[in-house]
């Protein structure tokens, strides 16, 4: 009804960033009723219909929404209580729809016990699979006085660097005026469903970023987009990569986060009527996925159950590989050749019985991962895209940027006199200096092509997993402007470490030899907010579908006296122990054995 007055009742409710005005309670605006004859129409021909806030043809339309803002209600002891505190706000909403012809609402419930989200996102099981989900894991905040998995190593500058401990540079504060919505202890997150998503064919774009961060707000710093972007725009996508497009990213209709001591349940409802998607249309949908919804979760075991191999064919076969090394080091070896180093991959196909559970998967690779990033992404009725990376491509927290230099690998001693002769070998072995210098520099350029101030510490250091140390640095810079978070995503994408150098030259050879298409294999994956991002190197991944198994990438660096024989034998040790699945040994060894044997070739 035109000119009706809108009265949010929500007493429990705190607003704690609405964009236009000032906050009344109750809130006072006017509106008009939302029509959603079109939306039941469409939804019966598609029920995953949701809004793609890419679809705007005019690029220079960026226009903010009318209203962004997060409604935190009281805390509640269990998941299903909050489940009912959502669905009574969300009844309220739709009787008293916002006045604004744009905007997206988070509503937040504080639960008081700490549920892990993969659990909660593995107890939302649905047969149609249509309902996109998403997984995103940090570096661990575990045991952060006492880091025997990562530990940089001082004996370079002498310098005390306590506080890189376990954790990672803080990567999880920000400056938000609102303590209630800060995200410093946010473990992991799942989501299921989109409130909006982003997606595209055409490459990753200025454009495709701004249409991204006009949905977000410094004040709402927990209203993310995850999601990732391909290795290769340029490149053909294959069918099974099809559902990503050119990257795929989504905020999630209802989300679980784990905190430390806690966890939280929220939902978000996003709208636009210039994209074609009205409140009304968004609230009917949100209700529908809530629906759908268990707060019956059952904890993950971090085993998984003996599987049968039923096949598993690489791509390339070895006598390609050996054509398609040798040529690489044909090109190295020129005189008039500017290439340096190439990273070439495989792609292995696996077919179990009975199927992989992608998050059954990603739960046994917290047990290794856990100063890694786990993440899962699956877009509606598509694969999931899962795995387990200690690379960081960047993270950004308001101008202040970092980034992270990793080469060189070796295995950690079972001593710790043979794991320091380990370190001093591979601190003092040349070619790991060369090969590390190399990844170093380059992303100093890059950083210094767009930021003040940009620094290295430690200049050279020894970073230690739980089962491989790596030759280290930490870069860091100030962006001159928060526009220059995109110059950066795209300029540190793709990396020498997955790539080779220089970039163009070795992406020109990687399109031009490789059989097969990477996706978001190697590409940047992770999340965009308000005022902090933070994208990791999707490496140590799979693609896994429901009775298609899984296409597990396996990648080694081709340098100057490189031996394809050996580069091959090095993709087998990464993947040998997919035969054992039919023993007591499990999936997980993929990713432990990608992590053992890498060396200064890293892919």
């Amino acid at each position: 009804m035109a000119g009706k007055t809108w009265v949010l009742e929500l007493k429990a409710l705190k607003c704690s960033s609405p964009m236009r005005s000032t906050t009344h309670s109750p809130a006072m605006f006017t509106t008009t009723t939302t029509n959603i004859n079109i939306y039941n129409a469409h939804q019966r021909l598609c029920p995953s219909l949701s809004m793609n806030g890419c679809s705007k043809q005019q690029a220079a339309d960026y226009s903010p929404l009318g209203t962004i803002q997060t409604l935190s209600l009281p805390p509640v002891s269990t998941p299903a209580l909050a489940m009912d505190s959502l669905s009574s706000a969300l009844f309220k909403l739709q009787s008293n729809p916002p006045p604004f012809h744009s905007g997206i609402i988070r509503l937040q419930v504080p639960i008081e016990e700490q549920i892990e989200a993969i659990d909660w996102l593995r107890a939302q099981k649905q047969e149609d699979g249509l309902l996109p989900r998403c997984f995103f894991s940090g570096r661990s905040h575990k045991n952060n006085n006492t880091p025997p998995d990562f530990l940089i190593n001082n004996h370079i500058n002498g310098n005390d660097r306590s506080n890189l401990n376990g954790n990672h540079y803080d990567y999880h504060q920000h400056s938000s005026d609102d303590d209630d919505d800060r995200d410093d202890s946010v473990v992991s997150v799942a989501g299921l469903g989109c409130a909006v998503f982003f997606r595209h064919v055409s490459p990753f774009s200025f454009h495709h970023w701004r249409s991204i961060k006009r949905f977000l707000s410094k004040k709402c710093p927990l209203i993310r987009a995850y999601g990732a972007i391909r290795f290769d725009a340029t490149a053909h996508i294959s069918s099974e990569w099809k559902a990503f497009g050119s990257f795929y990213f989504m905020v999630p209709q209802v989300e679980f986060d784990e905190l430390e001591g806690s966890s939280m349940l929220a939902t978000t409802i996003a709208w636009d009527n210039a994209l074609f998607w009205t409140f009304g249309m968004a609230i009917s949908q949100l209700q529908d996925t809530m629906r759908q919804i268990s707060s019956a979760i059952v904890r993950l075991s971090k085993e998984v159950p003996n599987t049968l191999i039923v096949s598993n064919n690489h791509v390339p076969s070895k006598s390609y590989w050996d054509l398609s090394v040798n040529r690489a080091l044909q090109m190295i070896s020129r005189n008039n050749s500017s290439l340096i180093k190439v990273v070439l991959a495989r792609s292995s196909r696996v077919l179990t019985n009975p199927d992989i559970d992608p998050l059954i998967w990603l739960a046994c690779l917290q047990v290794e991962g856990e100063n890694s990033y786990q993440f899962c992404l699956q877009p509606p009725d598509a694969p999931a895209f899962i795995g387990n990376t200690p690379e960081q491509l960047f993270h950004r927290d308001s101008l202040s940027i970092c980034s992270e230099a990793l080469a060189g690998t070796r295995a950690r001693g079972d001593s710790e006199a043979l794991d320091l002769q380990i370190e001093f070998d591979l601190l003092s072995s040349r070619k790991d200096h060369r090969e590390f210098t190399i990844v170093r520099e380059c992303i100093r350029r890059k950083l210094e092509a767009v930021c003040e101030n940009v620094s290295i510490e430690p200049n050279k250091a020894i970073r230690k997993l739980r089962r491989v140390q790596h030759l280290y640095a930490h870069l860091t810079g100030r962006l001159r402007s928060e526009d220059d978070e995109y110059y950066i995503l795209s300029s540190l994408h793709p990396s020498p470490a997955v790539c080779g150098f220089p970039t163009e030259e070795a992406r020109l050879l990687i399109t031009e030899t490789e059989m097969f298409d990477r996706g978001m294999y190697a590409g940047p994956v992770g999340w965009f907010g308000g005022g902090e991002s933070e994208f990791a190197v999707g490496i140590r991944s799979a693609l896994v579908e429901k009775g298609h198994g899984a296409l597990f990438y396996a990648g080694t660096g081709i340098v100057e006296g490189s031996n394809s024989s050996q580069e091959w034998e090095e993709l087998e040790l990464k993947t040998s122990q997919v035969g054992q699945l039919c023993s007591s040994m499990h999936f997980t060894k993929l990713m432990k054995l990608e992590a053992l044997s890498l060396d200064t070739k890293r892919g």
